[in-house]
């Protein structure tokens, strides 16, 4: 098979935005574990000279890994992908399910905001609104430090994972367990029905599993390529989450069955 049926074989014209550019170049890499100058700027429709740039670029944020004619993908199979990867992926889908989230947070809330893109995109919408919110990533503190930020602002203790931002381990935890929230905005690394939420590192499924301890309800925000995936770490089961918010991606049959066990779902 030609490597560069990924991406349904569609090759793109020069007039592709950069982000654009970026985007499937990544996507190809990630999809074929490994491509050539030459196949990207045949996928792309654009010159050797400017993918070459595009890769440092890409590498340089930690999409990819730069190598002698090409590039390859970090990722094993298994791994969590990097941030800088899934930043770029599904935005306007991410962008609608933080809008409807947001709607479900009233004015004076205390909230507590999980890591992740999706939570990113949360927090944008937040930075106006008259609540409390404490962020469990740097990316996210971040954003809701800019003024005008929320009415309050909370940050817990932690050693961020690199790269990620994210806080896991131990030293979040006791802020979690001094506090109770309104709603727990949470991400996923993995939702199934049968098999419930889940993390790809333990020390992170420890502060997920504490986050909705300490909160009366839980909202997970995900778009649908999460839904009907498992992965390493388990945070609870799939009865805890209060409402799912997703987009039409969403396997049916998953959807489905949440419903089924009292979970509201609604899709952007």
């Amino acid at each position: 098979m030609n490597r560069l049926n990924v991406c349904s074989g569609v090759v793109f014209n020069h007039g592709m935005s950069t982000a654009d550019r970026h985007g499937l170049i990544a996507q190809a890499v990630r999809e074929s574990g490994s491509l050539t100058v030459q196949e990207l700027a045949e996928l792309t429709g654009t010159s050797e000279m400017t993918i070459r740039r595009d890769l440092d670029a890409l590498a340089a944020q930690g999409v990819l890994e730069r190598v002698r004619g090409g590039a390859r993908t970090l990722l094993l199979r298994g791994e969590e992908p990097p941030f800088a990867l899934r930043a770029r992926e599904a935005v306007d889908a991410k962008r609608r399910i933080a809008a409807e989230v947001c709607s479900l947070v009233s004015d004076g809330e205390t909230v507590l905001l999980d890591s992740g893109t999706t939570c990113v995109e949360v927090a944008r919408l937040l930075r106006r609104r008259p609540v409390t919110v404490m962020p469990l990533s740097l990316q996210a503190i971040h954003v809701l430090s800019d003024p005008p930020g929320p009415s309050t602002l909370m940050v817990p203790g932690g050693r961020p994972r690199a790269a990620e931002g994210a806080l896991p381990g131990p030293l979040p935890l006791a802020p979690l367990a001094a506090r109770r929230f309104d709603p727990a905005i949470v991400g996923c690394c993995g939702l199934s029905a049968a098999e419930g939420r889940t993390a790809y590192a333990l020390d992170a499924a420890a502060v997920k599993k504490a986050s909705i301890a300490s909160s009366r309800r839980v909202v997970l925000a995900t778009d649908g390529s999460k839904l009907g995936r498992t992965a390493h770490a388990y945070v609870g089961p799939s009865t805890l989450i209060h409402t799912l918010v997703t987009d039409a991606t969403a396997p049916a049959d998953e959807v489905a069955v949440l419903e089924g066990g009292g979970t509201i779902v609604k899709t952007v």
